[in-house]
């Protein structure tokens, strides 16, 4: 099927639009506000959201997800499955709670259904998300914990550019100069 240059056009822009990504960067001075952070990026997400979370051993991605999952109404959320590898918790969405920071390699990742689990429905909330970064799929919400010492983090969430808006103004704390093109 062929179209007409103006209607090409408009196709290649909305494709464009679905590959381009954005970033918004928020100040966390507690573990509560790392909490309260991601309790408010769950107001944002929809059936079928994969969130991958990044970010050093002990930088706060489990307080992360827990907040998360608080938001979505998950009762009990937020236990690190790290020995199970998967949690399930029930709440406005079904969301998921994979840790995969004792998989390595694509097939311990298969043997855990990754990433055929992502059309199961519900919401996918990957710690380590980063081990499993060519199997996710590309239209994910990238969450990055930057551990700056003490109890201060610096939490970056990165979306496509026709969803960061609707993410990041539930996402809390937002630092000046935070949006597209600054590194941190």
């Amino acid at each position: 099927m062929r179209h007409a240059p103006a209607e090409a056009g408009a196709v290649r822009a909305a494709a464009a639009r679905a590959r381009a990504r954005e970033g918004r960067v928020f100040a966390s001075a507690s573990p509560e506000e790392t909490e309260a952070i991601g309790a408010r990026l769950a107001g944002g997400l929809v059936d079928g959201d994969v969130v991958s979370v990044v970010g050093e051993l002990g930088a706060g991605k489990t307080r992360f997800v827990r907040g998360v999952l608080i938001g979505l109404g998950a009762a009990g959320g937020g236990q690190s499955p790290t020995f199970v590898v998967e949690r399930v918790y029930e709440g406005r969405l079904l969301a998921h709670h994979i840790d995969l920071y004792r998989l390595d390699g694509a097939r311990q990742l298969a043997e855990v259904g990754i990433p055929d689990r992502f059309s199961d429905g519900g919401v996918f909330l990957v710690e380590w998300g980063d081990r499993a970064a060519g199997l996710l799929p590309a239209e994910r919400i990238d969450v990055a914990i930057e551990d700056l010492g003490g109890t201060a983090r610096r939490i970056r969430i990165e979306a496509p550019i026709d969803r960061i808006g609707s993410l990041a103004e539930r996402g809390g704390r937002e630092r000046r100069g935070a949006g597209r093109g600054e590194d941190g």
